[in-house]
């Protein structure tokens, strides 16, 4: 069995105040695009494979959360996890686009296919739920608002297609860390903060399908972490905005950024500038929303 399962991209990431469980509140508006992991599983001693140009630091052990996946829905169907399991990588790594949450949400598609369990879309949900944050909307996929801590999800309407340019920077940004940062700034500038809301000009551009009221909307309170602990992100940025994209912010935790583009065409100029003035390890483009983990 194998599932294609796509990244996302945050157009929006509220962070509340540290609770005291050590999670933040979110409002995270997650969208999906046309970046794929594929994950196939057969029957066998429980292992990880992971195949891929760019994959330095990836666990391929069960520990990988694709196995940790496997593991959980065996146990809920009180089976043996014997299976299989090789990941074929296009999603950055550690780069805020969520690609082990993407593997781990595709493992449970597949193992409930391999397994024959044919259990409910919910219970799936639910599962992949006490995984990550992000796991339950690799499986949902389109573009949808997460509260909590991003696991409660929502489906939003978006007309249209949106065009990304998506620069990946060499080496990763541990979410934990820059989720650290982010308190940290916030205590030394005695900052209030309060608790984050879904952004009614985000959600109406995406409803309208325009995006250049998208790309103004767009806003992430972990970007000021992210190009603290890696200040040459601000210059892609930068370079961004200058060769006309029409948004721009660092992807999640960082450290990938991402730029949006009027259209395909657009995006195709904006990749070839940005990789003319070597801002980036590698620049892709990727389109969304796109559907979430789907069994070829």
């Amino acid at each position: 069995m194998t599932v294609r399962v796509p990244a996302k991209v945050n157009l929006q990431l509220g962070v509340g105040p540290l609770r005291d469980d050590g999670y933040h509140d979110l409002v995270n508006v997650f969208h999906a695009v046309s970046l794929f992991d594929e994950v196939t599983v057969v029957p066998g001693e429980l292992s990880v494979a992971v195949e891929g140009a760019s994959i330095e630091g990836v666990p391929a052990t069960p520990d990988n959360l694709a196995g940790r996946a496997a593991r959980l829905l065996a146990e809920h169907l009180g089976v043996e996890p014997e299976v299989a399991i090789t990941i074929r990588k296009e999603i950055p790594v550690a780069g805020g686009m969520a690609g082990g949450s993407a593997d781990a949400a595709a493992a449970l598609l597949a193992c409930d296919a391999l397994w024959e369990a044919n259990l409910p879309f919910a219970t799936l949900m639910e599962l992949a739920g006490t995984l990550g944050s992000d796991v339950p909307f690799a499986l949902l996929g389109g573009t949808a608002l997460g509260l909590g801590r991003g696991e409660k999800l929502t489906p939003l309407p978006c007309s249209g297609e949106f065009h990304w340019v998506f620069a990946l920077a060499d080496g990763g940004l541990s979410t934990p860390a820059v989720y650290a940062e982010c308190d940290r700034i916030r205590a030394a500038h005695s900052e209030r903060v309060s608790w984050p809301h879904e952004s009614p000009a985000l959600l109406a551009a995406l409803a309208e399908g325009d995006a250049e009221a998208l790309g103004a909307a767009l806003a992430n309170d972990l970007q000021p972490a992210a190009l603290t602990l890696r200040p040459s992100l601000q210059r892609t940025l930068t370079a961004g905005r200058d060769f006309g994209a029409l948004g721009s912010l660092v992807s999640g935790s960082g450290p990938t950024c991402a730029f949006l583009a009027a259209d395909a065409t657009h995006a195709l100029d904006l990749a070839v500038a940005l990789g003319g003035v070597g801002v980036a390890r590698t620049l892709v483009r990727a389109s969304g929303p796109v559907p979430g983990a789907t069994l070829l």
